[in-house]
């Protein structure tokens, strides 16, 4: 929940907190310390990422919103233009490439705010959630003593 009580990102879009890798608390946060890989908790707002499991999402959602359409495209291509199989290698796996790799982190980002302010748990494992947590946190503490 935000400061003022309302569970929206304090920007108003979970497309501009997932895009922009913005926490979707406080909207101030970075999301990802990786170009994938999520921070374990927000450096503004605190905002434990645990929650998050985007699982194979961005993946699937690249392939079918970005591959597809560009796999349409070099068939396209090579049928309206008909270049030497080369020519078309050299356009088609470059611009196959960037385009199922450079949406991953916006998606992603976009499938962990919807996760975060829908409070998207899968059903019947809240309580497996909190008592791996719990020992997660006891073994950090631990660690921390020990430090």
């Amino acid at each position: 929940m935000t400061h003022d009580g309302s569970e929206q990102p304090p920007n108003g879009s979970i497309l501009i907190c997932g895009w922009k890798g913005l926490c979707p608390r406080c909207g101030k946060g970075k999301m990802f310390k990786t170009w994938l890989a999520i921070v374990e908790r927000c450096e503004v707002c605190d905002l434990d990422y645990r929650f998050a499991s985007p699982d194979d999402g961005p993946a699937f959602f690249s392939l079918c919103f970005a591959a597809f359409p560009l796999l349409f495209l070099v068939v396209w291509i090579q049928v309206v233009l008909d270049p030497p199989l080369l020519v078309l290698l050299a356009i088609a796996i470059p611009l196959m490439t960037a385009g199922c790799l450079l949406p991953l982190r916006p998606i992603k980002g976009w499938l962990v705010a919807s996760q975060f302010v829908n409070k998207a748990i899968e059903a019947g494992t809240e309580k497996l959630w909190s008592q791996m947590h719990a020992r997660q946190d006891a073994e950090r503490a631990s660690e921390d003593a020990d430090s």
